[in-house]
């Protein structure tokens, strides 16, 4: 499998400014942010997109949503609300093929087009 930026930050080859860690879940401030809080929640598995993920992935995938919940509530943006987007291959908008859970708010979002 071949190296991505996410990767190198799991890693510690790249710095990032890193808001969560565990075991399996990295998350970090992105450095292009779409809103206030921009906050990107990944696996330390490389799973490249959405297409790859499988069943035995399923706790993984959803421990990625209590996270991003959890620096929701440490944000201060869980009662306004927030939004979770996961782009999947080049019609999506995937840039980097290791999948990535986006954490957006801090503001009024509008829609998607």
């Amino acid at each position: 499998m071949s190296e991505t930026i996410f990767s190198k930050i799991i890693n510690r080859e790249l710095s990032a400014d890193i808001v969560y860690e565990d075991d399996d879940i990295l998350a970090f401030r992105d450095i292009s942010p779409q809103a206030p809080v921009h906050v990107l929640v990944i696996p330390k598995v490389k799973i490249a997109t959405v297409n790859d993920i499988q069943p035995v992935h399923a706790e993984l995938i959803g421990n990625m949503v209590l996270v991003a919940q959890k620096i929701a509530r440490q944000e201060g943006i869980d009662e306004d609300g927030y939004r979770l987007v996961i782009n999947c291959n080049q019609h999506g908008g995937q840039e980097v093929y290791h999948i990535h859970l986006h954490l957006m708010g801090g503001h009024q979002l509008g829609g998607l087009s």
